[in-house]
């Protein structure tokens, strides 16, 4: 019986892994009260049964009059029969190199190993835990879409859980082209928390395509389609 669930979730690991594109690189502003803040430029790769995302954003417009920035996040990782699995994570900033993070996922263990500020702790790693980079990956993972989303997602030094649930299925205009895409918006449950909605391209894999979050502080920060290439 063990050999028949090994041979089962392998097969529908390969499955999955067909299913996915090869590469998609995509575009995006970063708009504050109208305003363009910065370009965000993203990478997914796979090869096999491996994977490799990238994001970069830089400042621009007013900001980069005060705060000329880079953040480069990468992930790196496997998919199997849940999806992404991410096995290591990083964000660097080209402004202030005392915040990078750096973490490693342990699945074997059940333990993400974090490193910041030259300190390093252990943490315990939920099950289909996804970084902050791969999380917007892992809805190219889902079918029909859910009344209802729920996963575990590491900012590489915790981990918390999130919901979602299903707004609408709408049809979007972005400077990219117009797209039916499915909204989801995150469920909180006290005021002080971040609000989020994503709007994922159905036809496209579940990319996103809209991401707007808005922070209990009066912060709101959405970002919009460029470009997009999927192959």
């Amino acid at each position: 019986m063990k050999r028949l669930a090994a041979f089962l979730l392998a097969a529908a690991a390969s499955t999955l892994c067909r299913a996915l594109p090869v590469e998609i690189t995509a575009e995006y502003k970063l708009v504050s009260m109208g305003v363009t803040i910065g370009i965000v430029n993203e990478s997914f790769r796979r090869d096999g049964d491996s994977y490799a995302i990238r994001s970069t954003t830089r400042s621009e417009g007013p900001l980069k009059m005060v705060l000329d920035d880079n953040i480069t996040l990468q992930s790196r990782g496997r998919i199997n029969e849940g999806g992404l699995q991410p096995l290591e994570f990083e964000q660097k900033r080209a402004g202030d190199a005392s915040r990078d993070i750096h973490a490693s996922f342990d699945w074997v263990r059940r333990v993400m190993l974090s490193r910041y500020k030259g300190e390093s702790q252990e943490i315990a790693l939920p099950q289909a835990t996804q970084d902050r980079l791969s999380v917007m990956y892992q809805f190219m993972t889902f079918g029909k879409a859910a009344a209802t989303v729920e996963m575990n997602m590491s900012n590489g030094r915790k981990v918390e859980r999130y919901a979602y649930r299903l707004v609408e299925e709408v049809r979007l205009a972005t400077p990219a082209g117009e797209f039916d895409t499915v909204h989801y918006e995150r469920v909180t449950a006290t005021p002080k928390e971040s609000k989020a909605g994503v709007w994922l391209a159905r036809d496209r894999f579940n990319i996103p395509v809209r991401v707007v979050f808005d922070d209990p502080k009066g912060l709101k920060l959405e970002q919009v389609l460029l470009q997009l290439k999927v192959r």
